[in-house]
């Protein structure tokens, strides 16, 4: 991939990572009125830490950083079927692997950048 692809994917990891480490009411005031499956997030998650290896071979990414999107990733892959049935916003509050990949999201943001607290991306419309 190019440079623009790379840094490109990299703001993308970057802002679905803040969207994992923010506080879950902060999570469903950006969800706001739409309707996001959990399969959903748990899949486009896995597929950013699957690419995160990629791109930290192209240094992208430090290798130190990917512990933290590797952990993230396991704990995506141990969400039952269950678990990823129904909506995000349901998830987020009875499900506890959520309180587990927001710190591991944390984690990773605090390595990468300094500070977990970042801006949320804006939402897509609907």
């Amino acid at each position: 991939m190019n440079p623009l692809g790379d840094a490109k994917l990299r703001s993308w990891t970057l802002r679905f990572m803040t969207l994992l480490a923010a506080d879950a009411q902060d999570q469903l005031a950006w969800l706001g009125e739409r309707e996001l499956d959990a399969e959903s997030v748990v899949e486009e998650a896995e597929l950013v830490c699957r690419v995160c290896e990629g791109l930290a071979e192209r240094g992208v990414f430090e290798s130190g950083e990917l512990p933290d999107l590797r952990a993230i990733g396991r704990r995506l892959g141990e969400i039952d079927a269950a678990g990823r049935t129904g909506l995000w916003a349901d998830a987020l509050g009875t499900d506890p692997a959520w309180d587990e990949i927001r710190a591991l999201a944390r984690q990773f943001l605090l390595t990468t950048l300094g500070d977990w607290r970042q801006p949320l991306p804006r939402p897509v419309a609907p």
